[in-house]
């Protein structure tokens, strides 16, 4: 099997408690003056809202989880072949970790995986 190619995603996702989720959206697009948009999050089942803020040429997106008690961070990889890149990273110790966020109907092949310092990444195979 040939070694996969990893690439870095457009997508950064902050995930934020409920109480604090309307402060945090006014402040992309009111004090910061960013393009804010509400968007559908029905393909995941543990965010209650979503907003894409246009973040140079990345996309942040604003999940509320109302069971979350503090923000995380969480970033995107791309691989070239998911298959291959899951078999390199479990040979480091990083196995998938598919149930902190069911994604249903992407359209993608993807994993959810962790960096040794505990970050979330969506790793998804692109083609």
């Amino acid at each position: 099997m040939s070694k996969p190619a990893f690439t870095a995603g457009l997508n950064i996702a902050m995930k934020i408690p409920k109480a604090q989720y309307e402060a945090t959206v006014a402040f992309y697009r009111d004090t910061l003056g960013f393009e804010v948009k509400e968007e559908d999050v029905g393909y995941a089942p543990t965010v209650s809202a979503t907003h894409a803020v246009k973040f140079g040429p990345n996309t942040l997106w604003l999940d509320r989880v109302d069971n979350y008690s503090s923000p995380d961070l969480w970033l995107q990889l791309g691989t070239d072949d998911l298959d291959a890149a899951t078999e390199e990273l479990a040979a480091i110790g990083v196995h998938p970790i598919d149930e902190v966020e069911p994604l249903e109907n992407l359209g993608s092949r993807t994993h959810w995986i962790k960096n040794p310092a505990g970050i979330v990444h969506l790793l998804a195979e692109s083609r």
